[in-house]
Formats: structure tokens, C-alpha cells, sequence
């Protein structure tokens, strides 16, 4: 198989078009299209549906693409390695992270990484989906206590735990009237099973707010419109300096956050610094130790 046609290919599918691929990379469109042309005859399989106006990867063409990304970066990053003599983290690394974690500490933990390694540029997008690792292009994703996936491995770096928490101005609940809840989401749960000091409680919900981050939770519960459920890590400091109540522990609400990274991709230079740096950064990787970060 032709490596400079299947590289082609992958530009292509990577950018989602001939001229896109062309103004990304400085190739000339024709070349491109001449050589996937040139690769789809070697296999005798068409890898685009060639539309009016856009491109799409036919299911062998995606099929290729999965199976043939991760090995071309290596191949890549191998070469630069030895012509320079060592495995120095360098090239693009592109991460995918979650909401609160971005907001709260990603951009100190990035500014750290690039100041040590300035010869890696750092591509990180937020969002709260499980994006496709292998399709989408990234060498690492970080995931709130993830569900099992055999195309990915990696390690928890950070634990946390829910609390629920409330203004000291706000009635404790009773079993008599519903406690007004600030939700993340409207699928959030309408019944709170906490453990406190004073033993299990079920606490009945009144929603008085549906929002969609936690930081706005945090910030509608220090005015006193109603109980939430939240990171510990998140109102650590609300609950020392008594700007928050702790009314109890969300059962069962342990929450690990981990780094996760292709499983079929050797581990880069890059991607091994940045799972390196994470652990610097949280040695312990415990509640306190997180919000003692993004207290700083």
C-alpha cells in the first residue's frame, strides 16, 4: 500500500474535505484528490461518497481511517524521534474535558504543561458528551467516572464526592414539606438519599431552578434560593468560611475522574508528559487536595 496516498487519505478524512485538508496543510487539492483517487483503485473501494457540496467517509473508508490514524501519527512521531535523537514531547495534543473541571482548573493545569513543554501545543474542548475518541481525533479525553470501554484505557487521577449543600438562612428539611432544590438538568433526581450526623435522610425536592452548570448551582445556592447537590471540591471554601451548610452526603456518589487514551495507540511522548503532569499536580488525588487547586 502507497503510505503517501494512504497519509493523503487521512488528511482528507481528517479535515472533512479536499479544499479543507488543501488550505490546512498547503497541499495542492488536485494532488490530494489524484492520490485518494490512486488508493481507492489499489483497493478497488470507494472511501467518499463525493456529494455536490460536501464529503463523506464511506463505512470501509471510516473503517480505514480508524485503523489507520493512530498508526500513521506513530510512524510519524517515531521518525521525529530518532532524527532528534530523543523522545522529546512535541506536535499537537488535543484533549477533550468535561464542564466544571474546565472551568474550574483546566486552564491553570494547561498554562503549567505549556510553560514545561513548549514544544507541544495544547488543543483542549469542553464538553459534557462522550466524544468519539478514535473519530474525532483526540489523544486524550478526561471523563467523570467513565462506564468501561474496551477501545480506551487510562487512569482515575482525581476523586470526589456529592454533598448536599444549602444557605444557613434556608429551613433544614423536614418530613413535612419539600425542600426547594436548585437542579443541574431537568432529568436530576426529585428525591435526595443522604447520610449526615444525624443519620439516613430522604430529602423531597421542589426544583425552584434547572440550570445547566454547576457553577451556576454553586453561585443560586450562596443566595439562598434552595439546597443542591454538589462536588465537595466545589464549596470546600463556602463550607469552611460558613458561606454554606453541609447538610449530609449524597449515598453512594463517589466520583472519579480519569484520563483515558486510545488503547490501541502506542503512548506518545506527549500524551505520557501530560498523564505525568496530572499526577504532579494531584499527587494524592483526593477531594481537599482539588480544591485546594482551585482555590489557589
Amino acid at each position: 500500500m502507497d503510505l503517501v496516498a494512504l497519509g493523503d487519505f487521512n488528511l482528507v478524512a481528517r479535515h472533512g474535505g479536499f479544499g479543507k485538508a488543501a488550505r490546512a496543510t498547503g497541499r495542492p487539492k488536485a494532488t490530494l484528490s489524484r492520490r485518494v483517487g490512486e488508493l481507492e483503485a489499489a483497493l478497488e473501494l470507494r472511501l467518499f461518497e463525493r456529494g455536490a457540496r460536501n464529503l463523506k467517509l464511506t463505512e470501509e473508508g471510516r473503517a480505514l481511517f480508524e485503523r489507520t490514524a493512530a498508526l500513521l501519527t506513530e510512524l510519524d512521531e517515531t521518525a521525529t524521534a530518532i532524527a532528534s535523537g530523543a523522545e522529546k514531547p512535541r506536535g499537537t495534543l488535543r484533549i477533550s474535558a468535561p464542564l466544571l473541571f474546565s472551568q474550574t482548573t483546566m486552564g491553570k493545569i494547561a498554562a503549567g504543561f505549556a510553560l514545561k513543554y513548549p514544544d507541544v501545543r495544547l488543543e483542549i474542548t469542553t464538553e459534557d458528551r462522550a466524544v468519539d475518541v478514535i473519530e474525532e481525533g483526540y489523544d486524550l479525553v478526561i471523563r467523570v467516572s467513565p462506564a468501561p470501554d474496551e477501545m480506551l484505557v487510562g487512569r482515575a487521577f482525581l476523586h470526589d464526592r456529592l454533598v448536599v449543600v444549602a444557605s444557613p438562612a434556608l429551613p433544614r428539611p423536614s418530613a413535612d414539606r419539600p425542600t426547594p432544590g436548585v437542579m443541574r438538568g431537568s432529568g436530576d433526581q426529585k428525591t435526595w438519599n443522604i447520610s449526615s450526623s444525624t443519620g439516613p435522610q430522604a430529602i423531597r425536592i421542589e426544583p425552584v431552578l434547572v440550570l445547566s452548570s454547576l457553577i451556576m448551582v454553586r453561585d443560586a445556592v450562596r443566595a439562598g434560593v434552595g439546597a443542591a447537590r454538589l462536588p465537595i471540591s466545589l464549596v470546600s471554601h463556602d463550607l469552611a468560611d460558613g458561606t454554606l451548610e453541609h447538610w449530609g452526603d449524597i449515598d453512594g456518589s463517589h466520583i472519579a475522574l480519569w484520563a483515558l487514551y486510545p488503547s490501541r495507540r502506542l503512548l506518545s511522548a506527549r500524551v505520557s508528559a501530560f498523564l505525568d503532569f496530572l499526577k504532579q499536580t494531584f499527587p494524592k488525588g483526593t477531594p481537599d487536595e482539588l480544591a485546594a487547586y482551585i482555590g489557589k
